[in-house]
């Protein structure tokens, strides 16, 4: 399934998701560039290893505050492969500018790191005796697709479905997103009960879509902004 947003009512240039497209990107070519065991070391230093907060909350000196915090800021422009950057900033390019043109570029900026906070909070809370480092744009991803339907619901996006290709209201194909997100996380527990659960962060995903959608409303719409014809 390949999205492509209808998008014939632009009119705001969203800089702000050019510039996180362009930096996650840049960040991603220096970790192509590391050597494999200094890779690793670089995403268990600036990804979240929520292992290292357990410890942290249980009085462990090991871990100093900055070391559990900063982490939760960095991880969130780190990831893994290829087809991770690439798959979350095409879903950040398409859904990003509308969301971006309705708060501002500062408030969308906010918005997008809050809600990545929260995602990550999310996958700690539910594996929090992980040691694999989760990284990855994706739980900020999903609060821009949390905001985007519930402001453009009835919005068109064009869809590759095997090979068919349909025009589908943007509620049916975001709830069936967040819908299969939330199965995928419950399967993830069910399965390894207490366990380390690696590969994709569904809870993040979760977290970050329901944080998008609550708090979008609250942050405002943009002043003197021209609504779009498409809602």
């Amino acid at each position: 399934m390949l999205p492509l947003k209808d998008d014939q009512h632009r009119y705001s240039t969203p800089w702000v998701t050019g510039f996180l497209i362009v930096l996650n990107l840049v960040i991603f070519f220096f970790e192509w560039t590391l050597p494999p065991r200094s890779l690793n070391l670089f995403i268990r230093q600036f990804g979240v290893v929520p292992s290292h907060i357990a410890a942290f909350l249980a009085g462990s000196p090991k871990y100093a505050l900055p070391a559990v915090v900063i982490p939760f800021f960095t991880s969130m422009f780190l990831h893994g492969s290829w087809m991770h950057v690439i798959g979350n900033m095409w879903f950040l390019y398409i859904f990003g500018d509308n969301v971006e043109d309705y708060l501002g570029h500062f408030k969308y900026l906010v918005f997008y790191i809050l809600t990545g906070l929260i995602a990550m909070t999310a996958q700690v809370i539910i594996n929090l005796h992980s040691t694999l480092p989760t990284v990855g744009a994706s739980g900020a991803i999903a609060g821009v697709l949390g905001a985007y339907f519930v402001l453009y619901p009835r919005a068109r996006v064009l869809t590759w479905f095997f090979i068919f290709v349909l025009w589908v209201p943007a509620w049916i194909i975001l709830g069936y997103w967040f819908a299969l997100q939330f199965l995928s996380g419950t399967a993830s527990i069910l399965a390894m009960p207490g366990q380390d659960m690696g590969g994709v962060a569904f809870w993040a995903h979760v977290g970050g879509f329901i944080s998008g959608a609550l708090l979008v409303k609250g942050f405002g719409e943009r002043q003197l902004r021209y609504p779009y014809a498409l809602q």
